[in-house]
């Protein structure tokens, strides 16, 4: 019998410094995919007899390859355009495909939208799977889960009824937010994102308001109470989902991660980060840390430091821009993220490790986030070092996403169907 000849990779980039999703790896190599995954990432050296040989080959010529970048933390859906059923499903057809085909031209290849209609998020990411609409890789919590008459109901969403049942989830009781995450768990959400308080400092006390340029109005808010909040957290462990929590404040960062949320989105935004029990907090129990520098940065001039102090400590920081339709450009919001995390006073090679690794820990993804044989093939390759100078990322020559090449050289036309479930999971 005659041994069976191993197929050729799909996809051969030859003679690339390769950052991991960690740190760069020493000398050049080959980085081989087959199907969605990488198959092989084999130095380059003098020696090698016969380099691989693929179906499709892309000479680097000393570029870098890096894992496709992941935005934790979008916003899809206008809230200012989406006023009813009509409008909703215009919107869709004539505005979100044009969204989301900006994604990978700037080479983010996965984003989580925290806080989007779920029925119609969800289709989206099914047609997305299907190859039907083009975009990055979508997973989705659904809405905001709030308090009654909390944020973003009514803050942002205060005008907007009909927007207002759909892009946040008000409950009351215990029972309530249980029932709720559960039925978002059947939906087949990726994560659940629950809404601790606002944008502002408070008391303890009535006399709460949520006070944000560029809304003028003082809007009387109410907290999420903590037996709702840790409910939330159970509700959605118990469904194998990861939960996240939006906070602006050390105090209200504290009860979150004492309720056993996995993420903080935002965290510590309107105070200086004082509480260095809540820093230790955080690196002890693997919370990840999302700060929203391009959202928010021009508003709070303590978010900086808070970021330098937790990056320093060791807390695991995830890249998230908090982009939403109307404001800057999906994908270029997220370069300027990870600039404005360097500016922070992370190292370049933090950063990069924020916007892969550490996003594709925040979402529990361990197959996203990384070049190495056996993880999903969303690969960048850029013409030059981003671990010196992350203005590089914008250098791009090449994005993959799931095997298939979607912008630069030989693109296609399309990526492939039946690549990974709709429900976004491994």
């Amino acid at each position: 019998m005659h041994p069976t000849a191993t197929a050729p990779p799909d996809l051969v980039i030859r003679g690339a410094h390769v950052f991991d999703g960690r740190a760069a790896l020493p000398g050049l190599y080959n980085v081989a995919v087959s199907g969605t995954d990488v198959s092989a990432v084999s130095a380059v050296s003098a020696a090698s007899a016969r380099p691989p040989r693929g179906v499709r080959e892309v000479d680097a010529a000393g570029g870098w390859v890096v894992p496709g970048l992941i935005d934790t933390h979008v916003h899809l859906y206008d809230v200012a355009a989406v006023t009813d059923e009509a409008s909703l499903r215009a919107f869709e057809r004539d505005r979100l495909p044009g969204l989301l085909g900006r994604f990978p031209r700037y080479g983010v290849t996965t984003v989580r939208s925290v806080g989007d209609p779920a029925e119609a998020v969800l289709g989206t990411r099914a047609r997305i799977a299907a190859g039907t609409v083009p975009g990055p890789r979508l997973l989705a919590t659904g809405p905001g889960i709030t308090g009654r008459d909390g944020h973003p109901a009514a803050t942002v969403l205060r005008r907007n009824p009909w927007a207002r049942a759909r892009f946040a989830a008000e409950v009351d009781g215990v029972r309530e937010m249980r029932d709720l995450v559960h039925r978002l768990a059947d939906q087949g959400v990726d994560a659940v994102k629950l809404l601790s308080e606002g944008a502002c400092a408070h008391g303890d006390a009535p006399g709460y308001v949520w006070r944000v340029p560029p809304f003028p109005d003082a809007v009387p808010l109410v907290r999420l109470p903590r037996d709702l909040l840790r409910a939330g957290v159970e509700a959605g462990h118990e469904r194998g989902l990861r939960v996240t929590v939006h906070t602006t404040q050390q105090a209200a960062a504290r009860e979150a991660v004492e309720a056993g949320t996995d993420g903080l989105e935002h965290g510590v935004t309107v105070e200086p980060l004082t509480d260095d029990g809540l820093v230790t907090l955080l690196r002890d129990r693997g919370v990840t840390y999302v700060p929203t520098l391009w959202a928010h940065d021009a508003n709070h001039p303590h978010l900086r430091g808070n970021v330098r102090k937790l990056a320093a400590a060791g807390v695991h920081v995830a890249l998230g821009s908090d982009s939403f339709t109307g404001h800057g450009t999906f994908g270029a919001n997220t370069l300027e993220e990870a600039a404005l995390m360097v500016a922070a006073g992370m190292t370049p090679t933090q950063s990069l490790a924020a916007g892969t690794s550490g996003a594709a820990r925040q979402l529990g993804r361990p197959d996203l986030g990384a070049v190495a044989p056996g993880k999903c093939a969303d690969l960048l390759l850029l013409g030059a070092d981003p671990t010196t100078d992350i203005g590089n990322l914008r250098e791009l020559r090449l994005t993959v996403l799931d095997g298939g090449i979607v912008t630069g050289e030989r693109a296609s036309t399309g990526h492939p169907t039946s690549r990974r479930p709709p429900t976004g999971r491994p």
